[in-house]
């Protein structure tokens, strides 16, 4: 029994720190929300041809194993009276945080919604 009771310690200890968010080589991961404190390259110019149905989600920067690593876009079908809202690197401060893109309602006109002819950017 009293072997237990450190085992348990050490268990519910790395519940909290693992569950409260990790520093991993000056990245910082919170649910959603990752944060670096080295700025990402320049994103990757990509030329898109409209595709009829679908928006285009850019490609991105991400760190891993303490290098910066390019995740490809890739199409992703259209929602009904939904526009797309690319995702973005944002400093804050001495940190650089990574803004999901999502979708918002709206009526698919206008900047940064997925269609044809876009460049990756932050």
């Amino acid at each position: 029994m009293k072997r237990t009771l450190p085992l348990l310690s050490a268990l519910f200890l790395a519940t909290a720190v693992l569950g409260s968010g990790c520093v991993v080589r000056g990245q910082l991961v919170t649910g959603a929300v990752v944060e670096v404190e080295e700025e990402p390259p320049p994103p990757r110019v990509v030329v898109v041809t409209p595709r009829a149905g679908h928006v285009w989600v850019e490609g991105r920067w991400i760190r891993q194993n303490g290098r910066w690593i390019w995740r490809d876009g890739h199409w992703s079908r259209a929602r009904a009276n939904q526009v797309w809202v690319q995702g973005h690197w944002e400093k804050r401060g001495r940190r650089w945080v990574w803004i999901e893109g999502h979708w918002s309602k709206g009526n698919g006109h206008g900047h940064g919604h997925g269609h044809g002819n876009r460049r990756d950017h932050r």
